[in-house]
């Protein structure tokens, strides 16, 4: 990949989708993690206003340092960023105590922080008329649906959606993203016991790139490959996530109404 090329396309497309928007810059929420460090230097990079919140909610200590620390380089490397550190805790913890206790699952509390943070993020792109950029990269929103509907995946614009996780990586090396940001183990941020994307997956990014690349072969090529128990393993992965989550990427249904109904 000519990464730099690659970089200097995305910010181009971001600089003119802005001015073709007629808002005023970005709204990106920085988690801590790769995806989202990436997202917001780019944006920085287009010399636009933006604003980088860091909304923890009961968060590792780990995680929310990462994401000060990446606010921190960012506003001293770009004059245009404004960070913002949102303690969406409080909030949280009101929700809870006014939902019914039978539906405090983990995943639905899980799913919860990241629409809370969604609210937020348009609460502030709203008022300063932003646009609100995604963090998500190829893999989690097209390959496995690994995001939040209406959360991390309510979004005005996906920068990096066309980004393989291995190539997110590479702009992040590019852009000078920090060393403890590209080492740490991904995560979602929404559980309290700090689990990573591959636990939850149950396969790690190469392996689902592998299999991504593995599934849009034709029949033909891909009897040229002897697959591993687990190379099967990880395909079936990858096609039942995908199939689960297929409502996630696909259009809101409309149910049309005949023509011969409205007369």
């Amino acid at each position: 990949m000519q990464t730099r090329k690659v970089i200097a396309h995305i910010v181009n497309w971001l600089d003119t989708y802005l001015k073709n928007s007629g808002l005023s810059g970005f709204c990106v929420g920085v988690s801590g993690g790769i995806d989202s460090a990436v997202t917001s230097t780019l944006c920085a990079e287009t010399g636009r206003p933006v604003m980088v919140l860091n909304m923890p909610i009961c968060q590792a200590p780990d995680q929310l340092s990462r994401g000060s620390a990446h606010n921190a380089w960012l506003k001293n490397n770009y004059s245009s960023v404004t960070p913002v550190d949102l303690d969406l805790t409080p909030v949280f913890s009101s929700i809870q105590t006014h939902f019914p206790s039978d539906i405090q699952d983990g995943l639905t509390l899980a799913n919860t922080r990241s629409r809370l943070r969604m609210l937020a993020l348009y609460a502030f792109a709203g008022h300063h008329r932003l646009l609100v950029a995604g963090t998500g990269n190829k893999v989690e929103d097209f390959g496995v649906g690994f995001y939040t509907k209406y959360g991390d995946g309510g979004v005005d614009i996906s920068p990096i959606a066309d980004l393989m996780k291995s190539e997110v990586y590479a702009l992040g090396r590019e852009l000078n993203i920090a060393p403890e940001i590209i080492t740490a183990p991904p995560t979602d941020g929404l559980w309290d016991d700090n689990r990573t994307d591959e636990s939850q997956i149950g396969a790690g990014y190469d392996e689902l790139e592998w299999a991504m690349a593995y599934t849009s072969l034709d029949e033909k090529e891909k009897k040229a490959h002897r697959l591993t128990d687990r190379q099967k393993q990880v395909v079936a992965l990858l096609e039942e996530l995908h199939a689960a989550n297929r409502h996630k990427m696909d259009p809101i249904p409309v149910c049309e109404i005949p023509d011969d109904l409205r007369n």
